[in-house]
């Protein structure tokens, strides 16, 4: 049985919302930037932990019922994909590729590969911590 944790509960409401606002500008801000996917995804990570700590973690596989192994491994994949798509275009592996296009909304806007790269860590690291601390929740 679980305490009464009304504070823990009405706060975390409000910091996992910046904490996940946090992490998505920490991902975008990544490849110009000190940030990336795997700050964005520890942060990520650490807003559902906090979910976890402040309700449990029965309510974290309500809220995002899927698996984190299969996360990890479509991050891999996408990581992967993307940084061995360079070798198609006979470009060292790794290499990224960038261009401007004019979107709607968004102006005059540069589009890179290293997002996919990004995007695809950013699901490894939240995949594999989520694991690890799921694994060590469900223990206790």
């Amino acid at each position: 049985m679980r305490a009464n944790d009304v504070i823990l509960r009405s706060a975390a409401k409000i910091i996992v919302f910046i904490i996940v606002t946090f992490s998505a500008f920490l991902f975008f801000a990544g490849h110009n930037n000190p940030g990336g996917g795997f700050i964005g995804g520890l942060m990520a990570a650490s807003a559902l932990v906090l979910v976890a700590l402040a309700y449990d973690i029965e309510t974290i596989r309500k809220v995002l019922p899927f698996n984190f192994h299969i996360v990890t491994a479509i991050g891999l994949l996408i990581a992967l994909l993307t940084s061995a798509g360079a070798v198609l275009f006979d470009v060292p592996f790794l290499s990224h590729y960038y261009e401007y296009r004019d979107l709607p909304l968004l102006g005059n806007t540069a589009l890179h590969t290293a997002v996919l790269f990004d995007l695809g860590v950013y699901c490894s690291v939240v995949g594999v911590t989520m694991t690890i601390i799921l694994s060590i929740g469900e223990d206790t």
